[in-house]
């Protein structure tokens, strides 16, 4: 989904291209319906479904992604909805998976998509206001009173919180040794 935000030349066209991933997704609920010859469906069919997630859960996620193609460059409306549509419902769907669920885990999923998303921005205002608006939604959350399973959501945590804090101007850089470091501290730490 964010490939075809990201590609979206013409909004409608990439708004159809959501509304067909969402619609795969849902359809896989259907236990008379064939997969689409499509290998992520297939994927999910295999390995998500039989864990008890379903495809409409998995395809509300595509409300924060059409989010962002109801404006020319995303504003704080669109911003705030990407987070709650696509970080909220993705947090929830992993730790569901991973076998727990804190009821902190959705504000979590929702700050780390927008310091995900204020990673991806060109425009540096939007930036500036999806790092603002992921601080304050990760100041809340307390990933030490996680249990251990949660551990891959927690180090995202604590990535984003570390990509909220730069500066409005300076894109992450993915690979960076400070970003390694402070993945080994949490693995070790578990702050």
């Amino acid at each position: 989904m964010a490939a075809i935000v990201a590609s979206a030349r013409e909004p409608m066209i990439g708004a159809l291209r959501l509304v067909w991933w969402r619609d795969a997704l849902a359809g896989l609920d259907d236990a008379n319906s064939v997969v689409p010859a499509e290998p992520l469906l297939g994927a999910i069919a295999a390995t998500l479904l039989p864990t008890g997630v379903t495809g409409a859960r998995l395809s509300a996620i595509e409300e924060g992604w059409s989010a962002l193609l109801d404006a020319p460059e995303p504003g704080e409306t669109e911003l705030e909805a990407h987070a709650t549509g696509r970080g909220g419902p993705l947090f929830a769907l992993s730790a569901a998976l991973l076998g727990a669920a804190p009821e902190d885990v959705a504000r979590a999923g929702e700050g780390w998509a927008l310091a995900d998303l204020g990673h991806r921005l060109r425009d540096t205002e939007a930036r500036r206001f999806a790092r603002m608006r992921a601080a304050e939604r990760l100041d809340g959350v307390d990933i030490a009173r996680w249990p251990a399973m949660l551990k891959p959501l927690g180090l995202l945590v604590v990535l984003a919180r570390q990509d909220a804090a730069l500066p409005a101007e300076r894109l992450r850089r993915q690979g960076a040794p400070n970003r390694l470091f402070r993945a080994l501290a949490y693995r070790m730490t578990g702050r």
